[in-house]
């Protein structure tokens, strides 16, 4: 044994105490490695004594134990468990070792390359410093890995410190091995490390939800390549109704000679279109129903409001193929887990619509509204081919239900004149409602039907907008350069932030809010998202460039449903909808009317006093006018939101500034209403018959929630019409 050995044995003799019986030391974690310290109780271990001949308790032993291995870096389980372990990975390993060491993959994580020898944010290939960064980080030899055996997963830029991106690889072992025979012997002595490398069998591949279904054996839609034959009983007529065939073209979800089953979907957001998706490839018999019109003619009507300042009440930035997150940043983000295999099968959907690869890759995936029309419009053709009926500018009027459950809808085209407009019945064996958190008038058709309805928290409050290239010099210091208005080496750069403020309705009222940035868009602008002239509200949105010399985020606080407690006798689980609806009033009030915004400056909300004429310049284009805006919200709301812009300034500082320009009011961040239902069935646990899901329904919170949602929603459903059908995400390809 070297000196330098019984030096660093006799110090660990010293330093730390001795394993209870039947437990060993592992030996140390890995640098950036996430240490594991538990202990397994043992029966045989009594009563512990310290240095100074007192009794220690079990828990108290077990802990000083925990604490000092847990400073020296190293963990420790019972030797039996240890040995069962090592037994099972031997066995694995010598299962035909020669193929798990010729063939399989390994994904390395935490592959880090610096901004200065980086490509870029839009390069995803493997370049020669992610060739070199990932055998550093297997610690091999250069030259060892061939380039064609990796590829690039998932790609993220960090700011912090040095700047740099960090990428996961995936290392195919049969391209490596026939590439460089020479790389055998470094191959077989890898081993999968939590967090740092991952071995799998089968390549990382997300599957479009087409391409799931399809691999259950059933094929997928021909009817896409032949002409259809559209049945006039098929389809309503009259104005803005857009009329699409229908045929039986897929057979998944039912049996041979089945009748296929009616469903009418209400809604063409997200949630709307993946759960028409899903069932129209299972073979039910899909009728989609949109109050507002396809993006052509949608994008026709936001160019009148933003020009002449013509609002659609139906075909607004609310309202319309897409849903709201189509005129939005199409932030393709989610807290839901991006790794996830819904997640995932989302974003491959997208993709086989035309949306960019690299959305699978992009730590950070965004397509912007210019690229969403793109998407949706080959989403509709998809769905077309499948003979899914359409219909744009048809609102849903009420809910047909007999003998307590919903068989179908009433709806009628949207026309000037309400009066004149026919309703139709569509009849269904069920109805999915996926239509938003602005569709108010729709929750109270519900509330009239007796729909159980749960108010929810949601949060409410100003946009914010700065200059872009400040924010820039915040995040990037002397690497801002570098963003080139989108054109650069690195992301536009956007920030999050977050406080806790303690701020009750009243003096002896202690709430602890929740303050934070939402739906931040870098290189975007300020649009209005009103139905109505009479209650104004805003929101942010983004091109896929982002290359706008603004940035703007939504500063909100977190309302309880104990803040519209006064509300409930009156609205009963509608009161957070009317808590939303008088702020909303109010600042159309402050900014005139004509959907001007209500706007100040920073330290002017801060000090209660009204900004002068000359504002600092708004991306917000029907105009902004100086208004007190911290006499908008209720004062303990006020007061939340300037401790939290105090706190915003310290973890970015410079963000108080005369160039930050708030803008009112921010409402709609989530909808203020739970629509109650089973979490397996996914249907209303009052009102049978009737689906609701995504956003508007309290289920989700963006673009890729919402469209996981509806279209778990389709396979519960298609579940329902054949017990045959599978539902679960595993047998789909799709690993959540």
């Amino acid at each position: 044994m070297s000196l330098s050995m019984a030096g660093q044995n006799l110090r660990e003799s010293l330093y730390m105490p001795q394993l209870p019986k039947g437990f060993q030391q592992l030996g140390p974690a890995q640098r950036g490695e996430r240490v594991s310290v538990g202990v397994v109780r043992s029966a045989a271990v009594r009563g512990r004594t310290d240095s100074k001949g007192k009794s220690k308790s079990k828990r108290g032993f077990y802990d000083s134990v925990e604490r000092s291995y847990a400073k020296k870096g190293s963990y420790f389980r019972r030797k039996d468990d240890v040995a069962k372990e090592r037994q099972q990975e031997a066995r694995i390993m010598t299962r035909d070792s020669t193929q798990m060491r010729s063939v399989g993959f390994f994904r390395v994580f935490g592959v880090e390359v610096l901004l200065e020898s980086d490509l870029g944010k839009d390069y995803f290939e493997v370049s020669d410093a992610v060739l070199e960064s990932t055998a550093v980080a297997l610690r091999c030899e250069p030259g060892i890995l061939p380039r064609s055996g990796l590829t690039v997963l998932r790609k993220s830029f960090d700011a912090r410190k040095e700047p740099k991106f960090v990428y996961t690889v995936e290392l195919d072992i049969e391209e490596c091995l026939k590439q460089n025979p020479a790389s055998s012997s470094f191959l077989s002595k890898l081993r999968a490390k939590p967090a740092r490398l991952e071995f799998s069998k089968t390549p990382w591949a997300p599957v479009d939800v087409i391409s799931a279904l399809a691999r259950q054996g059933e094929s997928l839609s021909t009817s896409s390549s032949t002409e259809l034959e559209v049945e006039s009983s098929d389809h309503l007529q009259g104005p803005g109704l857009e009329q699409r065939g229908t045929s039986d073209a897929s057979t998944t979800g039912r049996r041979p000679g089945q009748e296929r089953s009616k469903v009418v979907v209400v809604g063409s957001g997200p949630a709307g279109l993946f759960a028409a998706l899903v069932l129209a490839e299972s073979g039910a018999k899909v009728t989609l129903v949109e109050r507002g019109q396809p993006v052509e003619g949608r994008g026709k009507d936001i160019g009148a409001l933003m020009v002449r300042r013509l609002l659609n009440a139906e075909s607004n930035l609310c309202y319309g193929e897409g849903g709201a997150g189509t005129w939005s940043d199409g932030k393709l983000t989610t807290r839901i887990g991006k790794n996830g295999g819904s997640v995932q099968a989302v974003l491959a959907t997208l993709v086989r619509f035309g949306a960019p690869a690299s959305i699978l890759m992009n730590g950070k995936p965004h397509v912007g509204t210019d690229r969403l029309i793109h998407i949706l419009r080959a989403f509709r053709q998809h769905l077309h081919s499948l003979g899914v009926t359409l219909l744009f500018g048809t609102r849903m009027d009420d809910l047909i239900v007999r003998d307590g459950r919903v068989v179908g809808i009433k709806v009628s085209p949207v026309t000037e004149n309400l009066e004149s407009a026919q309703a139709t019945t569509l009849e269904a064996d069920a109805v999915i409602l996926g239509v938003g958190h602005s569709a108010r008038d729709v929750y109270e058709n519900l509330h009239s039907h007796n729909v159980l309805m749960t108010p929810k928290d949601f949060a409410v409050g100003l946009r914010v907008e700065h200059p872009q290239e400040l924010i820039n010099e915040m995040q990037y210091h002397k690497w801002a350069s570098e963003v080139q208005r989108g054109k650069g080496k690195v992301p536009v750069a956007d920030y999050r932030v977050a406080a806790n403020i303690n701020a009750g309705k009243s003096d002896e009222d202690v709430l602890s809010r929740g303050c934070f940035s939402f739906c931040m868009c870098p290189g975007g602008q300020i649009v209005p998202t009103s139905t109505n002239e009479s209650e104004l509200c805003i929101n942010g949105m983004s091109f896929s460039k982002r290359s706008s010399k603004w940035a703007n985020a939504a500063l909100v606080v977190s309302v309880p449903s104990e803040d519209f407690e006064p509300l409930i006798s009156e609205h009963g689980p509608l009161a957070g909808i009317a808590f939303q609806r008088a702020l909303e009033r109010e600042a159309a009030i402050l900014g005139g009317g004509k959907l001007v915004a209500p706007a100040q400056t920073i330290p002017d909300f801060l000090d209660d006093k009204l900004s002068g004429k000359e504002l600092p310049s708004s991306s917000y284009r029907l105009g902004v006018r100086a208004s007190p805006l911290h006499e908008l919200l209720p004062s303990h709301l006020t007061h939340a939101l300037k401790e939290a812009l105090v706190a915003f300034d310290g973890q970015l500082p410079g963000f108080i500034t005369e160039h930050g320009l708030l803008h009112g009011i921010e409402t709609r961040t989530s909808s203020p209403v739970r629509i109650d239902r089973d979490k397996d069935t996914f249907e209303s646990v009052s009102l049978p018959g009737l689906f609701p899901v995504g956003e508007g329904a309290g289920y989700a919170g963006g673009i890729v929630s919402a469209a996981v949602d509806g279209m778990h929603a389709g396979f519960a459903l298609a579940k329902q019409f054949n017990p045959e059908f599978q539902t679960a995400p595993s047998d789909f390809g799709l690993r959540d």
